[in-house]
């Protein structure tokens, strides 16, 4: 089971549970629709994950730990807290899943992304139609980290923290017009004027709609993403 639960102005937090384990929590900005959903809904989480330190991913942690005090949360090391630290490469077993880390710096230095039984938990590193500011200037690392997310399987289940599609697909549709990305707008128009979120979106849907996967050098990355900061 998927849910992204609406938080702040744009942000998703995004809960999974499969196989009648605990639900984990990634990048909770507040506490408050993750512990209503919970209760609503009699699920006991299993742990927070964290992709990165900006506080709209990390809001939530205190809040919801003080309901769950045994709760464990795991974050790179850039994330101030008593927490887990992940390490980017190196599997962990948390409560019965299998986690992946990857290294998807750039957006912040120490920014990682999980990879949870075919569902990529991308944070800022990844939007639909779209990638994350580099806020660290380090666009060799931002597409380094890209690169490593497309070599994932096309079927993967991409999951941003971020309502961000139809902004993403407005930049496509000026410097890298397709019918797929047309196509993309129509379709996320919908879903929008519906109430519903744009994502999860899948691999193979991005490979087709986002430049920034699509980008086969890092200047065409970094000329792509500095023209997306002054769309």
């Amino acid at each position: 089971m998927l849910i992204p639960l609406n938080a702040l102005n744009d942000n998703y937090i995004w809960l999974y549970q499969s196989h009648q384990r605990g639900a984990l929590i990634i990048d909770p900005a507040e506490s408050e629709p993750v512990l209503e959903y919970l209760s609503a809904h009699s699920m006991t989480p299993a742990a927070i994950l964290i992709t990165h330190n900006h506080g709209d991913h990390t809001g939530g942690i205190a809040g919801i730990v003080a309901r769950y005090p045994a709760l464990e949360v795991y974050a790179p090391r850039e994330v101030a807290g008593d927490f887990h630290v992940v390490v980017p490469d190196s599997p962990l077993s948390i409560a019965g899943y299998t986690v992946e880390v990857l290294p998807t710096f750039g957006h912040t230095q120490g920014h990682v992304s999980y990879v949870i039984e075919g569902h990529l938990f991308c944070g800022d590193s990844l939007f639909s139609a779209g990638c994350g500011r580099v806020f660290t200037g380090d666009y060799a690392a931002m597409f380094a980290g890209l690169k490593r997310i497309n070599q994932l399987p096309a079927d993967t289940i991409v999951c941003p923290a971020h309502e961000y599609t139809r902004a993403n697909l407005a930049f496509a549709q000026a410097k890298c017009p397709s019918a797929a990305v047309d196509e993309a707008m129509a379709r996320v128009e919908a879903l929008r004027k519906a109430g519903k979120p744009s994502l999860p979106t899948t691999l193979k849907a991005e490979r087709e709609i986002n430049p920034f996967l699509q980008a086969q050098t890092l200047e065409e990355f970094t000329r792509l993403r500095q023209a997306k900061d002054n769309f």
